[in-house]
């Protein structure tokens, strides 16, 4: 099985710092874009920033300047660099990626449990 976990989430005060990070871990034989999203309540989840394999990133414009996103293939990890932060940034964050399995020539999508992220004014 493979699982992703996801932890650094918190509470803030607008104009603070989170930095995320999410683990994989498992039967991983590579895994192709990683990426975060957030669902605020009564919203639907968002696509915030993805990274591909190379480190290519695209974060959505209204975290633009504020967020980063960065990998560390080595240990099958992805963070969220969160600063500047703002109430309307509250919600869950949640780590996805495109996993290749060992013994297997398709990917998986797999999902973290979500991490409760929350700025106050």
């Amino acid at each position: 099985q493979v699982q992703l976990v996801e932890s650094g989430g918190g509470s803030v005060e607008a104009g603070g710092s989170l930095r995320l990070s999410c683990a994989a871990s498992g039967s991983i034989y590579g895994i192709n874009n990683m990426d975060w999203y957030r669902q605020a309540p009564g919203k639907q989840r968002e696509l915030v920033a993805t990274i591909t394999r190379s480190g290519s990133t695209n974060v959505v414009e209204s975290v633009k300047g504020r967020f980063s996103i960065s990998r560390d293939n080595a240990k099958d990890t992805v963070y969220l660099q969160m600063n500047s932060l703002k109430p309307e940034d509250t919600g869950v964050y949640s780590c996805h990626a495109e996993v290749f399995l060992r013994g297997r020539s398709l990917t998986y999508d797999r999902w973290g449990q979500g991490t409760q992220v929350t700025v106050s004014s």
